[in-house]
């Protein structure tokens, strides 16, 4: 009786608007709290981490939708939604702890909320290291932007050694045969000159004038001049059409590779940001010191409810929410046991009017 007569004593405390909603934000029952006046602080302060914790995840999921979808007004409306979702999902976690029973499972109870809670602060810490880092990660940017055009021109290059290859190759066997038949057009008319000019040498007579080896050697050059003429002339449609068909091959490719370089131009979304971040910590130390603890404090940031509300001592709010809850528990039993006997006593009142 001594306890019942403390209890409402409390009631006469008076908490105002700001301490009411932490304690709504740490997802403990307020009715119950309005009687423990000593407990406001410790709810008050697992309120304030969870709505801190929501506003970080807000800002988080902002910066990032942003980058997805660079639209101010889809950031912030999906920015609000997730933050929501992180304060509910928080206040569930913290609330469902229960500190009646053994340590043990109190956690085994804490140990998968724990793990969730970690999981949720990497989240909501990445967005907020690519913004901490915003200069350097767009440094970093540009250099996987341009080394990915360098590696874009090899393979296009490839690409192209490998479509226009054959085509190359026999346009090179034609002008190598065209080649030989200038060559051979070119030395029959020196040969001519020498003879004409009274040169001596191996293939000229030696004397001077127009004579019957000069009349010969005019009628050879003559000949390979038409061979080349003619040749030219049957490969030419076939030149053409391998010009054509290198040309296509470039163009076609070209093309290709401005579109993939538009592309490349705007590698700049959420995860590119995060490649470009993971580079930055694997070739610098500090930023990967730095971020790590970065992450770390988001962790910390959210576990921390978790872990209050688990160190913290059995107190009077956990009294009266176990006395409170026992009391639902009697009185839906009691009202199950009830409503049997009452069932029962039907069905034998109705066999013993079925037996008369």
């Amino acid at each position: 009786m001594k306890n019942e007569k403390i209890i409402p004593a409390t009631v006469n405390h008076r908490m105002n608007w700001f301490q009411k909603f932490l304690l709504v934000c740490s997802g403990g029952n307020i009715h119950i709290l309005r009687k423990t006046p000593s407990e406001w602080n410790k709810f008050a302060g697992i309120g304030g981490i969870i709505l801190f914790t929501a506003v970080f995840a807000t800002l988080s999921a902002g910066y990032a939708m942003f980058t997805v979808f660079d639209d101010l007004w889809i950031s912030v409306g999906f920015a609000v939604l997730w933050g929501l979702m992180i304060f509910n999902l928080d206040r569930y976690i913290v609330s469902s702890i229960k500190k009646t029973g053994t340590w043990w499972n109190q956690i085994l109870m804490a140990i998968p909320r724990l793990i969730l809670a970690a999981f949720l602060g990497i989240i909501i810490s990445k967005p907020l290291e690519l913004k901490i880092f915003e200069k350097e990660v767009n440094k970093q940017l540009n250099t996987i932007i341009q080394r990915n055009k360098t590696q874009l021109q090899a393979e296009m290059n490839g690409r192209i050694l490998q479509q226009s290859g054959p085509f190359e190759t026999e346009k090179k066997q034609i002008q190598s045969q065209i080649a030989d038949y200038q060559k051979a057009y070119d030395s029959a008319t020196v040969e001519l000159e020498k003879e004409i000019l009274g040169k001596q040498s191996g293939l000229t007579s030696g004397k001077e004038g127009f004579g019957p080896n000069a009349k010969r050697k005019s009628e050879l050059k003559e000949q390979r001049r038409i061979d080349l003429e003619n040749y030219q002339k049957q490969m030419q449609p076939r030149l053409e059409y391998l010009d054509k068909e290198i040309s296509k091959v470039y163009n076609n490719i070209e093309t290709e590779r401005n579109k993939t370089e538009t592309f490349e131009d705007r590698f700049n979304g959420f995860a590119a940001r995060l490649q470009a971040l993971d580079e930055l910590g694997k070739n610098s130390a500090i930023i990967g010191v730095a971020a790590t603890f970065i992450m770390g404090l988001f962790i910390c940031l959210e576990i921390s409810p978790v872990l209050v509300k688990l160190i913290s001592s059995v107190g009077p709010y956990d009294y009266l929410l176990d006395k409170t809850e026992n009391d639902f528990r009697l009185y839906a039993k009691e009202k199950m046991e009830k409503g049997n006997a009452g069932t029962n006593f039907r069905i034998e009142d109705f066999k013993e009017n079925l037996g008369k």
